[in-house]
């Protein structure tokens, strides 16, 4: 091989995890934050369960926000998997709704809205039953 750049970092180790969406039970993709109350919608076409997500231009924590720690509607409460920090409660917030399509930011916190931000975004259906062969 030549001697290209990306060939010679061989001091750096290398993760990849690779998702594909499959319809009705999970979505991947990216969202653009304006850091505003009124957040960016992301359609999933289902209501997500769970969401993690990060922003990729900063270095803010990745973010779990699910339906088990928040039963209703907004939800305030979060974990940080890259962090040794406890269960997080935003709940005077109120960051995020979960919709029957998709999810929706209620925040300017840079975490999960930053102005420009460009966030990644996993979401795993609440009741993933589109394909289900019921008897």
């Amino acid at each position: 091989m030549g001697s290209s750049a990306w060939w010679q970092a061989s001091a750096s180790d290398w993760v990849c995890y690779a998702f594909a969406d499959v319809d009705g039970y999970s979505k991947f993709g990216s969202y653009t934050g304006n850091a505003s109350a009124n957040g960016p919608f992301v359609y999933t076409g289902f209501r997500p369960a769970f969401v993690l997500l990060k922003v990729t231009n900063t270095t803010a924590n990745w973010v779990i926000i699910d339906t088990q720690r928040n039963e209703y509607n907004a939800a305030g409460k979060w974990l940080l998997p890259d962090s040794a920090a406890a269960e997080y409660n935003y709940d005077a917030l109120y960051p995020i709704d979960f919709l029957s399509n998709g999810f929706k930011l209620r925040t300017s916190v840079g975490t999960l809205n930053l102005s420009a931000g460009n966030y990644i975004y996993a979401a795993f259906a609440e009741n993933p039953f589109k394909n289900a062969l019921a008897r």
